[in-house]
């Protein structure tokens, strides 16, 4: 068993700067506060955040932001523009959404290639419009009645399985 002494020696001692290899792209958010968890599970994977320059989005990261340094985050613009060009930079897309193809969690290998991770709306997913800008969907199982897990829950998930952590 691995004591707190050397899980903190294990930690990075700076934070890291612009990877811009494994980016999560919650672009129709709902919840501010959902912003600010992300950009913490970005921090512990090595992550970047995209978002999209909606009025209340910065006040939200700035207040979630619980980190002692600046996080990377990445401004969208258009939303779906956005994702054509990281699917013509050669970006794997993978979208967290049900779908009949969809891959489940614990099939999803770990990210060999720049790959950014979309998450859609809370209540109504990914706009049909982004849909075919997807490369896969993974799909989170669940066992209760729920019929679906938060964006932050469901993004750190991900994020944890694409990074090779879990």
């Amino acid at each position: 068993m691995r004591t707190p002494k050397d899980l903190r020696r294990d930690r990075r001692p700076h934070p890291h700067s612009c990877w811009d290899q494994l980016v999560v792209a919650p672009l129709w958010p709902l919840h501010g506060v959902n912003l600010g968890t992300l950009l913490r599970t970005c921090d512990a994977v090595g992550a970047c955040l995209a978002v999209p320059r909606l009025p209340w989005v910065p006040e939200a990261l700035e207040r979630g932001n619980t980190l002692r340094h600046p996080a990377c985050v990445h401004w969208t613009g258009n939303r779906v523009r956005w994702l054509e060009r990281q699917r013509d930079r050669g970006s794997t897309v993978v979208g967290v959404e049900l779908a009949e193809e969809s891959v489940r969690l614990g099939d999803l290998p770990a990210a060999r290639r720049r790959t950014v991770v979309v998450l859609g709306h809370e209540q109504t997913g990914i706009p049909p419009e982004a849909l075919d800008l997807l490369d896969v969907t993974v799909e989170i199982p669940m066992v209760g009645t729920g019929a679906s897990l938060n964006v932050a829950v469901a993004g750190s998930l991900v994020l944890y399985r694409l990074a090779g952590l879990l």
